[in-house]
């Protein structure tokens, strides 16, 4: 594996070689044994998207393996000042070792693969954010003890969250029922891949259809990143797609609960809701530093 872009280019065993490091890397952390795998090297870390979780992982991330974070702003780079993504993929190639990016388009970290010679890293863009999948299907497995078998549920947007959990779940044997309004669907592209494991997969309008029997039920803003114009509008749409007390009614009695954060208490999931699995939700964010060093390592030793 070269570069980390996408699930979609991931094969299953890939997917679970990294989780099982990331394991591996969070018990070496909480009992304090050293895992320095990047001595020396460098990560640039390109912010074209603010961020909390992914600055602070990545950086204490390469940090805690002995190798070197760079944080790159958009606004300080030539490549917010026009100059072509090839161009900036050819000269951060001689300066680094690796490359992580937060940006918009999936086609900017496509071609930063490909006209570097570095490993790339898909920080999220508005198509997938497989970074963050990766730390909820170790949250999963470590709640639940597997993921084959397992039925996931995602209420909200057609957006990189649900694109990639789609994925993620299916890749590793989950099924996985989504609910999204009409307008709000996962691009073709996923709904394709989706459809080639036939009843592992359905999508409805009803939320609830969706939450029967779930073992995972997961959630997301209405109004991501750069969609802030359009909050009033997806207010109304998303009326109704809410992980609330009446929804989890309809998981199982055991379901748990991710929401990759921020929050928006009231609107997507409920307050009451949120504190009640609030263990598994800052969980799921702290493995976002172990699932990150395992892709680190896997890419850059």
């Amino acid at each position: 594996m070269k570069h980390f872009l996408k699930l979609l280019d991931c094969t299953t065993e890939e997917i679970v070689g990294m989780l099982n490091l990331a394991d591996q890397l969070k018990y070496e952390l909480k009992h304090g044994i050293p895992h320095r795998h990047l001595e020396g090297k460098s990560l640039g870390m390109i912010f074209e998207k603010a961020s909390t979780r992914t600055r602070v992982s990545f950086e204490v991330g390469m940090y805690q393996l002995g190798g070197h974070p760079l944080f790159l702003s958009s606004k300080d780079l030539q490549i917010g000042r026009g100059e072509p993504v090839q161009d900036t993929a050819r000269v951060l190639s001689r300066f680094l070792d690796g490359i992580m990016i937060r940006t918009f388009e999936q086609a900017e970290v496509e071609a930063l693969a490909e006209y570097g010679s570095i490993p790339v890293i898909n920080g999220l863009t508005d198509f997938c954010h497989p970074c963050q999948i990766m730390a909820d299907l170790m949250t999963i497995r470590e709640f639940k003890g597997k993921l084959e078998g397992l039925k996931m549920c995602f209420i909200g947007d057609g957006n990189n969250m649900m694109n990639s959990l789609i994925v993620g779940a299916l890749k590793t044997g989950m099924s996985i029922d989504v609910a999204c309004p009409e307008g709000y669907e996962p691009p073709k592209e996923i709904l394709d891949f989706a459809a080639e494991y036939g009843d592992l997969f359905h999508m409805y309008r009803n939320p609830m259809d969706a939450a029967k029997d779930a073992d995972v039920v997961i959630t997301d803003v209405w109004a991501s990143m750069g969609q802030e114009e359009e909050a009033k509008k997806r207010a109304l749409a998303f009326e109704g797609y809410q992980i609330n007390k009446d929804l989890m009614a309809a998981a199982k009695s055991d379901a748990m609960v991710l929401h990759c954060l921020p929050a928006h208490r009231g609107e997507e999931i409920t307050a009451d809701v949120f504190e009640e699995h609030a263990a598994e939700i800052f969980e799921e964010a702290e493995n976002r530093l172990h699932a990150q060093k395992a892709v680190l390592v896997t890419l850059m030793k």
